[in-house]
């Protein structure tokens, strides 16, 4: 966005000299002198968004009062919920999530023309980046040849989707692409485009300097946070109204403080540390909230472990886990080759502005917790969700465990493998995966990795038949030390080639596990399960045939490979035997903290970041010989499968409407608490016989090219009828069924597909009931467009999670939670309900509205629900009918 002078903050505009630079910049302290309020004991997270406001400071969209209330946030312990406009730096997408959003900047286009406009007025204002890494499915593993085979397969599976993403970057002002086989977005921006201070031209040409922040399209935009770049996920739908300059509708946030004392005890990793502060802060419950890490044990944490820590925030339900800049902050920015101007901004800067973490460094806070880092020890999370936590001397005990409680099942019901010498059982490990930004971007538990297979091959010692194993780096440096200390022979050795460059296991794209497995595991009703080094662990996310799925640190992952179940006690169990039959116990085969240490001091160079990175945008081969046109508008292929020209703008007037009241409506599901956005959306792959198979069947697209949901979010029709449709959710409108199943018009189980359609073709509104924590997990837009294309008018739970209820205002669809106690449960709601809201005409922000429940008996419940439109703006987007047409409808009147 352009950088003007604000009208009654121009005296907090100052002027920094470093070196042979000089920059202007707002300075906090000069409000504070200025007299707007003493600013100084706010954390560094929210210092961030005050500067922001100093920056966009108009007399209308921001005004002099939004400042102050930050000074009032301070005064009163850290609580100002005052609705303010957030203005991010940037903006990050990844494909899944990006080739919808370009799809619908490309849509916007056409329409704006329709209306009267010209389609160069739809451009990115603000500087987007989008990283191609959701791609790559693991279709071949174990092996030399996993790596090229897994790439030739992507570009043969998404060759028009990568076409589509040229154009858009020949098409688009400030949008860049970095190629596949680079890296994950998050790595990628952590290790190469962050800056943690940025600089822009001011209207006049000035050079000014400000915090580096950003918005992205996936949940774990959070890991940037780690060094000190102010980052969160939004839905896509937020994200392109950001890049069209709309600002970021927000309530100042709480902020609490997260002390970490003490050390790191020998054997533990930064994952370990990860998966307790999730369990912490899960219970303390920080859902909307900023988490800002402090205390002397950062003095002892490296910056990879933050990152590690700051990615996990969706998981721990935070808006984000910031570190302050420190010392620390400008060892990694020399590592990772920033340049040294840059660095010497960031410390100047930091120092000057009040950013700085020093000894003194006591800000307030809201609230508080602790944490001392000496008791952490090795742990695990699963089976369902990442702060389900389980020490590592519990794991067999809390497998079984789940086995009864959770999974209903016998522990050792076995199953004999047709064509090999081993039987399956409840437990087994079938994937064993290091994936993820998460830790991957983390030397420390990547060369930890690598040693324990080194010390596992040594002692002859591989992986179990039934595992299948893979490394799917975050970025191409961790190749480049991996091989620079010799440790990728050695995990080539146990079966952990590299598969390619992307998040794979992570987001589902695991890839198909041997078919008598697969059957094995089916006709015996088995618990399979995974370990991955990623975040997420959700329902019908990794495989179709795996129910239970862990989280881990990359060493135990390759532990759990060599043993190959998850009913084992890694403390005490031996975890397989030698070449001479002796057995073999983790502790025999765990590096040392010292060991790990020496190696990252010698392989981690800044040189091999400046190597990786010269020519980040100019991909492969594969990616130059792809064609494109150079058109201000897309010529939309009819017969593409994976991008079209989607509904949201037919028929749109130039004028807004009014919100209607929801009258006689018909719920389409009601589900329960947890719901997350891979429930509604997901990712992973599907079968010929659901919606949307029979959809890309009818067109002749076999099997084998279904590829998954998530590569086909350019395409609205595959999109709508995966919605609700994973394979583990339950709507409890029908009895012990999985999957996207309701009751039709008719009264029969239908799919949820099918049901909406035929209630939209009878001009029926629909509602969907949930839980709690609805919409938790992934910030996917398709799980709020696939639910507004289906018809659903309003959602009704007990809590959301906050990117997918933004989600659901910016496409025009309420979010409403029940009030007093009553859910879903005490109702007794069945699905056979009609649902009628009312007060909607004249809705203002969090106000309650009379809802009239009338049971298939007769029976009337009238109840109140709290309208989760949050503020005046969102309003707007819902008279509107979404964000994209009051952005649109702006546009068309300028």
């Amino acid at each position: 966005m352009p950088i003007t002078v604000g009208h009654d903050t121009a005296k907090t505009r100052k002027t920094l000299t470093v070196g042979d630079q000089s920059v202007d910049y707002y300075s906090i302290p000069a409000a504070t002198a200025a007299g707007l309020g003493d600013f100084a004991k706010l954390p560094a997270a929210l210092k961030v968004v005050l500067e922001n406001m100093l920056r966009f400071e108009d007399g209308k969209t921001v005004t002099v009062d939004d400042i102050k209330a930050f000074a009032q946030w301070g005064a009163q312990g850290g609580k100002n919920p005052r609705e303010i406009a957030y203005r991010p730096a940037r903006v990050l997408l990844q494909d899944f999530t990006g080739v919808p959003a370009v799809v619908d900047l490309a849509a916007m286009r056409d329409a704006l023309v329709s209306l009267g406009g010209d389609a160069e007025q739809i451009n990115p204002l603000n500087p987007v980046d989008l990283v191609i890494d959701h791609s790559v499915m693991i279709d071949e593993f174990g092996n030399a040849r996993a790596f090229q085979m897994n790439v030739d397969r992507e570009y043969e599976r998404n060759m028009e989707r990568y076409t589509f993403l040229k154009w858009g970057q020949n098409a688009f002002n400030n949008f860049r692409v970095v190629p596949p086989g680079t890296g994950i977005c998050h790595q990628v921006n952590l290790e190469y485009l962050s800056q943690t201070v940025w600089t822009d031209a001011d209207q006049h040409g000035n050079q000014v300097a400000y915090p580096d922040t950003l918005v992205g399209t996936d949940s774990h935009t959070t890991m940037v946070n780690g060094a000190a770049v102010l980052g969160w996920g939004v839905g896509g739908i937020e994200a392109e109204a950001a890049m069209l300059g709309q600002p970021i509708s927000m309530l100042i946030p709480e902020v609490i403080g997260f002390e970490l004392t003490g050390s790191m005890m020998e054997g533990t990793t930064g994952t370990d540390l990860v998966l307790k502060v999730v369990e912490l802060l899960r219970a303390k419950g920080v859902v909307g909230k900023f988490v800002e890490f402090y205390g002397e044990g950062l003095n002892r944490l490296p910056l990879a472990d933050r990152a590690t820590i700051g990615n996990m925030a969706p998981e721990y339900g935070a808006t984000c886990g910031f570190f302050p800049i420190d010392g620390e902050t400008l060892r990694y920015l020399r590592t990772t080759g920033r340049d040294e101007d840059r660095i010497a901004l960031v410390e100047a800067y930091a120092k000057e502005n009040g950013f700085w973490r020093g000894d003194d460094y006591a800000p307030i806070y809201t609230d508080t917790l602790h944490l001392d880092m000496g008791t952490i020890v090795p742990a695990i999370s699963g089976p369902k969700r990442p702060q389900d936590y389980v020490a590592l001397t519990d794991g067999q005990t809390a497998f079984r465990r789940e086995m009864e409680e959770t999974f209903k099942r016998p522990m050792h019901k076995e199953v004999a493998v047709d064509g090999e010498d081993y039987t399956m059982e409840s437990g087994k490990v079938v994937i064993a995966s290091i994936t993820s930004c998460t830790n991957t971007s983390n030397p420390y538990v990547m060369i930890g990795a690598g040693l324990v297979a080194r010390k596992a091959a040594a002692l002859g010692m591989n992986r179990q038949p039934w595992v299948k194993t893979s490394l799917a780096p975050g970025s191409q440096v961790v190749s480049a030390y991996l091989e620079a200390a010799g440790l990728q022979e050695d995990l080539d050795k146990i079966g952990f080639n590299l598969v390619g460059y992307g998040c794979t296991t992570c987001i589902g794209n695991s890839g198909p596990i041997q078919a008598e497995l697969s059957k094995a595991i089916a006709d015996g009703d088995l618990v399979a399960t995974s370990v991955l080094s990623g975040n997420r662990n959700f329902e019908g996310r990794i495989s179709p045939d795996v129910r239970a799925n862990y989280l881990a640190s990359p060493p135990l992952v390759v532990a759990y490979a060599l043993a190959g179940t998850l009913d084992i006690n890694l403390a005490s169990d031996a975890i397989g035997q030698d070449k001479d039959g002796n057995d073999v116990f983790l502790k025999d085969i765990w590096p040392t903290t010292q060991e790990v240490a020496e190696l990252v001091e010698q392989t981690v160079t800044r040189e091999a970041f400046q190597t990786k990175y010269a020519d980040v945008f100019k991909g492969d081969e594969k990616w130059q010989a792809v064609e494109t046109t150079d058109a201000l508008t897309y010529d939309w292929p009819a017969q593409s499968t994976y991008v079209q020209n989607p509904p949201y703008f037919q028929g749109m007037g130039a004028e807004p409407g009014v919100i209607s009241n929801i009258n006689d409506a018909k719920v389409l599901a009601v589900l329960g608490d947890m719901i997350t956005t891979d429930h509604i959306s997901p990712a992973g792959s599907f079968k010929a016989d659901t919606p949307a198979g029979q959809y890309l069947t009818e067109r002749q697209v076999p099997v084998r090219e279904f590829n998954s949901y998530g590569s086909r979010r350019g395409n609205h029709e595959v999109m709508m009828r995966g919605t609700f449709a994973n394979i583990r959710i339950k709507n409890e409108m029908l009895d012990g069924v999985e999957g996207g199943y309701t009751k039709g018009p008719d009264g029969a189980q239908t799919s949820i597909y099918d049901a909406a359609m035929a209630h939209q073709a009878a001009g029926t509104p629909l509602v969907i009931f949930g839980g709690e924590q609805y919409g938790a997990g992934s910030s996917r837009d398709w799980a709020a467009k696939g639910t507004a294309l289906l018809g659903v008018k309003a959602v009704i739970s007990e809590s959301f999670e906050r990117i997918h209820r933004s989600n659901l205002v910016g496409m025009g669809v309420i979010p409403f939670e029940f009030t007093n106690g009553v859910s879903r449960k005490s109702l007794g709601l069945t699905g056979d309900e009609t649902v009628s809201i009312s007060g909607l005409d004249t809705i203002e922000p969090l106000q309650e509205v009379p809802c009239t429940i009338t049971m298939a008996d007769g029976t009337v419940h009238e109840i109140s629900l709290k309208c989760r439109i949050d503020t005046a703006i969102e309003i707007e987007y819902i008279e509107h009918g979404g964000v994209l047409h009051y952005v649109l409808r702006s546009l068309a009147a300028a």
